[in-house]
């Protein structure tokens, strides 16, 4: 049996039903599990013993919504002022390049970005499958996240509408309905893991109202209720999707995923952006949950998500760095941040408070994403845990509410501590990864795809430095 006792932190928050928050006291580990934690010192021995002194200790972070294979089109000029469709549709003609070592060291550079940022848990929507591409793109995701250790929840993404019928995608780049049930049950069969403290959890994911039938968003929310599996999808995120729907079905787009069977308390939606009373409070009757994506609803110009009422309503709302082209970063902490402070720029009785967005980062993505073994510190639950110095330069001066200067200021430091199933990933800020190796094989890997498309469509994703020159 391994134990782990931690002890003397400066504060630690539990974010539990109780809301504890705590000076010194211990949490004590056992075997991947929370076994003890409380304002008392513990004398117990163990195998580990952690001096926390001047460190805030908080349950690790949860990223809902993200899209992993984007961190190689980061910042592209052509798509740097573009908003979502004109956005996708260029984008697209790079990701149609993506092959399985692309997946791989993507998977393993948005992952360490989120663990360095204090994320002990991740999902992933990965819905584009390229023709000409290996068809285990999600098993190599599945396998470089266990490599890192961080506790990920995959989501089994799909687009099935094509150009030719009136999609935004470009048809080699869309499955049909049976190679999409086909590999969605393999990879259940092969990887989801249902039981408490699962490091692997699968969940399905039909991409968004504009690139997948309505035959596949029926079918995906039956089969998901029979087998007790999560469902997710981008909803409501711009008005141009509101146009798509309106046009093309004659609804809103949370009156036709509602038509569709998806109000259901086993889903969640990226962004939820552009929804109006009845709406939230429908959302909110059904229990539903949504991931909020501030930096990019800023980035695309999509909008600010009215985030107290949905929480008002009774709504999950966890937070998502999104993909890391319409970020274009990975740092959960930027994202907490972010959260705050666009709720500031409405009417303050709509605010959001530091303790807010922790909560929704910590036990909200935990609730969204269907699990009642993290979010929190407490008895029980899996030892997922951020540690942070705060005897830092930024944070001088804010030591009357160290949880509040967390989220307040900017961290220019990774997480001194991350644990994730009482395992130490991450220690004095430094993991085993050789980073340099990987940061080189993810811009070779990035330049290539870049060119192909650019040789193939005749496109210009020019850098700055190349325009400048032509």
């Amino acid at each position: 049996m391994k134990s782990i006792l931690i002890k003397n932190a400066l504060l630690t928050a539990t974010m539990d039903d109780r809301g504890l928050e705590f000076q010194g006291g211990h949490i004590f580990i056992q075997d991947g599990v929370i076994t003890s934690i409380g304002a008392e010192p513990l004398s117990t021995i163990a195998d580990k013993i952690i001096d926390a002194s001047g460190m805030l200790v908080l349950p690790g972070f949860i990223n809902t919504h993200h899209h992993l294979y984007q961190s190689l089109t980061r910042n592209i000029p052509l798509m740097q002022d573009q908003p979502l469709f004109a956005w996708l549709t260029n984008h697209y003609e790079v990701w149609r390049e993506l092959t399985e070592e692309a997946v791989r060291i993507s998977t393993a550079t948005g992952l360490l970005e989120l663990m360095k940022s204090g994320v002990t848990t991740s999902s992933d929507h990965l819905y584009l499958f390229p023709r000409k591409t290996s068809p285990l793109l999600i098993d190599a995701e599945i396998q470089t996240a266990s490599e890192l250790g961080i506790r990920f929840q995959p989501t089994r993404g799909s687009m099935s509408l094509g150009k030719s019928k009136g999609g935004l995608p470009p048809d080699d780049t869309v499955q049909t309905e049976g190679e999409i049930r086909k590999d969605t049950l393999r990879l259940i069969k092969k990887y989801h893991d249902a039981s408490g403290g699962a490091m692997v959890r699968l969940s399905l994911a039909p991409c968004s109202p504009f690139s997948v039938t309505p035959e596949l968003m029926r079918e995906t929310a039956v089969f998901a209720k029979d087998n007790n599996l999560m469902i997710h999808t981008h909803l409501a995120e711009t008005l141009d999707e509101e146009r798509f729907c309106l046009q093309q079905y004659g609804m809103r787009p949370v009156e036709y995923i509602r038509s569709l069977g998806w109000l259901t308390d086993n889903s969640w939606y990226a962004h939820s952006v552009h929804l109006n009373d009845e709406e939230i409070r429908e959302m909110g009757s059904a229990n539903v949950g949504v991931s909020h994506c501030p930096t990019s609803n800023m980035r695309l110009g999509s909008g600010i998500a009215r985030i107290k009422e949905l929480l008002d309503s009774g709504v999950k709302v966890s937070l998502g760095v999104d993909g890391s082209a319409s970020n274009d970063s990975g740092n959960m902490l930027m994202e907490i941040r972010n959260t705050m402070l666009i709720s500031r720029l409405r009417e303050s009785q709509h605010w959001l408070t530091a303790r807010d967005v922790v909560s929704m980062a910590t036990r909200g993505g935990a609730q969204v994403l269907g699990r009642d073994d993290i979010g929190q510190l407490s008895p029980g639950k899996c030892a997922d845990i951020c540690m942070f110095d705060m005897n830092r330069l930024e944070y001088a001066g804010g030591m009357s509410d160290p949880l509040a200067a967390l989220v307040f200021s900017v961290r220019t430091a990774p997480v001194d501590y991350l644990f994730i199933n009482g395992q130490i990933v991450i220690k004095d800020g430094f993991t085993q990864i050789k980073e340099e190796s990987l940061i080189s094989d993810h811009n070779r890997i990035s330049q290539t795809m870049i060119e192909q498309a650019q040789q193939k469509t005749g496109i210009s994703f020019m850098t700055h430095k190349e325009i400048e020159k032509s």
